[in-house]
This record gives structure tokens, sequence and C-alpha cells, in this order.
């Protein structure tokens, strides 16, 4: 099988503008980010899947090719197309809500988290912790190594 490299570094260059667009504040590059993402995964998929070849109909052939083309990888193709236009929908109408009750489109910092996260750094206490666990000889056996009544099932 031949790997072909341009669409490889599409696929490397679509990925990468998503995740950075996905690290964004905005709601919306948050989305574009996501749908950036999405088509980079059914890009490797379709690159994954194989050669084109005689469409998976019996008895049906394709200008000579001599394999089968695989069905799997449109069929998740087109199932990801579809979850794509579902979270994309739910996205766009929770920036819409956003921007309704904020008329601010960037996502802020929670108060209640960074609180949180304030106090967590204040209360870190310097406990008693022993630097060295005493050993313990593992090859005598325990009380805990049997299961009660375990000694008359032998």
């Amino acid at each position: 099988m031949t790997t072909y490299l341009v669409p490889l570094i599409l696929i490397g260059g679509l990925t990468s503008t998503g995740v950075y667009l996905l690290l964004e504040r905005t709601l919306t590059r948050m989305l574009l980010g996501l749908l950036l993402i999405g088509n980079a995964v059914n890009l490797l998929i379709l690159n994954v899947g194989g050669p084109s070849g005689n469409p998976p109909v019996y008895g049906r052939t394709s200008n000579g090719a001599q394999t089968d083309a695989d069905p799997l990888a449109q069929g998740m193709i087109l199932t990801a197309i579809v979850i794509a236009m579902g979270v994309a929908a739910f996205v766009l109408a929770l920036a819409y809500r956003s921007y309704q009750l904020t008329t601010v489109e960037e996502v802020s910092n929670d108060p209640e988290d960074t609180r949180v996260a304030e106090r967590a750094d204040e209360d870190v206490v310097d406990r008693d912790i022993p630097d060295v666990v005493p050993s313990r000889d593992t090859d005598a056996p325990d009380e805990l190594d049997a299961l009660p009544g375990a000694e008359g099932s032998r």
C-alpha cells in the first residue's frame, strides 16, 4: 500500500489549526476548532481506509479495479459528519444563548473555580508522612492472603 505525503500533511495542518482554535477563549473559534479537528479525523479515516476499488456490491466493477473498496471507512465518515453537525448546532445554540445573556462571546474564568483554586493553595499542610516505609517480608503468608473458609475447600 502506498501512503501519500500530501494528505498526511493536510491532516496534520488541519489538526494543529483545530487545536490552536480550540484553545482560544471565544466560542466561535472553539466551534471552528472542533469542526477542523472533525474534518481532519474524517480525512484520516478516509486515508487509512485504503485505495479505491470496485463498489462493495456483488457483480459490479469500476474501471477494471482488482479489489473491492472498504465500505466501513465511508460509513464511519458519514456517521461522523452527522455527529459533527449535531455538535456544531449544539455549540452554536450555546454561543447564541451565552451572547444573549452576557453580550460577550468570550468565555471567562469561573469565579467559584478561582476561589476554590486559591483556597486549595492556602490549605496545603505539611503532614507527618514518613520518608521511608518499613519493608515487609512478602514471602511469608499473611492472614489476608486467603479467604475465610478456604482451608476446608483444599
